[in-house]
């Protein structure tokens, strides 16, 4: 089977570091290994080929010239046209995989034209986030893409419930499937055994407000009262780094803190595996429509998890079986939850295999991504489809 994957967002370096950037590599990875050629459909790179995916034909679409937004807007619109001549011309194809971005509707449309199967795979609601949180000038236009794209998909596969809500409500009877995402089980597995180790409080992420370390930061420091030897590692870099260390600093917690700044995905699973509990301390108002990469990677590698019961989490962590739900933002119940855990390693244990067993069973990547092509019709069991 041949496979157009297409990502056309600007922001999103393929072969990065962002949460992006990894779900892209993880549905290619599966795509590869289900047997598909795949052709990458990109328009950057971010860095090498990932092992693995070194069969996978990249082709570099159009870069931008224009600066400011509302020009930049009108030139990703224009483009379009353009990145489904490159499609068609480098096919054919038996199935278009696209990330969703905010400009391109083009591809959905030709592959409904031509009776290929199609994916449009909706992480969140980019009108809205990029309305809110940068610049957007032509909402109406970004709109009418999304409806467009939607309702010429074979299957529009959402992040979440909150999501599929949002392409409903712009694309009405558009056929959407609630995906949440994955891990690779064979790369995120448990620590084979450690010896004697301080205990250790770990986060993995980009630091931004909607993250909640300073929540983190607050507890961590009450942890320490109970227990003066306890670590702190937190992963990742980004703008709330500089008011994390002024916090630990604050509180006479930096001697015990450390911060990895940004480190490549390869070397994330080797450092999951020196914590005894992973966080997700997201406040109340991070909003409902996420699904944590790094939730999903705690639990293969069968890590306890402490999550904000806020959003999708209570529907990837359940509360006292393979992990455990606090307020969102309450430093205080985040700590005691912490310090009760420090104190039964075998409950720790427990929750821990829970966890793991739970992701091997229902959210891996290949169940993720052979899910979604069995909603287009062309999943393990079914058909292929003739070739266009």
């Amino acid at each position: 089977m041949r496979v157009a994957y297409v990502c056309a967002d600007p922001g999103v370096p393929v072969f990065g570091s962002k949460g992006a950037s990894v779900h892209v590599t993880e549905v290619l990875r599966v795509l590869v290994g289900l047997g598909a050629r795949v052709d990458l459909f990109c328009r950057r790179t971010g860095g090498v080929v990932p092992p693995g995916l070194g069969g996978v034909r990249v082709h570099r679409l159009p870069t931008l010239i224009t600066r400011d937004a509302a020009g930049r807007e009108r030139e990703l619109l224009g483009q379009a046209r353009e990145i489904e001549a490159a499609v068609r011309a480098a096919g054919p194809f038996d199935l278009v995989y696209e990330r969703y971005s905010l400009w391109n509707a083009a591809t959905m449309g030709w592959a409904r034209s031509a009776g290929v199967p199609a994916v449009l795979e909706v992480n969140a609601p980019l009108v809205d986030e990029q309305a809110e949180h940068r610049t957007l000038a032509h909402r109406d236009e970004a709109l009418s893409v999304l409806r467009a794209a939607a309702m010429c998909a074979t299957v529009v596969s959402c992040v979440s419930q909150p999501v599929a809500d949002w392409v409903r409500s712009v694309a009405g009877p558009a056929p959407v499937l609630v995906q949440p995402n994955g891990v690779d089980v064979d790369r995120f597995r448990p620590a084979p055994g450690r010896g004697p180790h301080p205990f250790t409080v770990g986060f993995v992420g980009t630091l931004k407000p909607w993250h909640g370390v300073g929540v983190l930061a607050a507890a961590f420091a009450q942890l320490r009262h109970e227990c003066p030897e306890a670590r702190l590692l937190v992963v990742g870099d980004g703008p709330g780094a500089p008011g994390l260390r002024a916090s630990l600093e604050a509180s006479g917690c930096a001697g015990s803190a450390e911060l990895t700044g940004a480190v490549p995905p390869s070397a994330i699973p080797a450092l999951l595996r020196t914590m005894d509990v992973a966080t997700a301390p997201y406040p109340a108002d991070a909003g409902a429509y996420f699904s944590p990469l790094k939730v999903y990677e705690y639990l293969a590698t069968g890590l306890p998890v402490i999550a904000s019961r806020t959003g999708q989490l209570p529907t990837v962590v359940r509360d006292g079986v393979d992990g455990v739900l606090v307020p969102p933002g309450d430093a205080a119940a985040l700590a005691r939850e912490l310090i009760r855990l420090r104190r039964d390693p075998g409950r720790r244990r427990r929750l821990g295999r829970a966890a793991r067993a739970g992701v091997e069973r229902h959210h891996t990547w290949r169940a993720v991504v052979t899910r979604t092509l069995a909603a287009a019709g062309v999943g393990l069991d079914a058909p292929v489809p003739e070739t266009v």
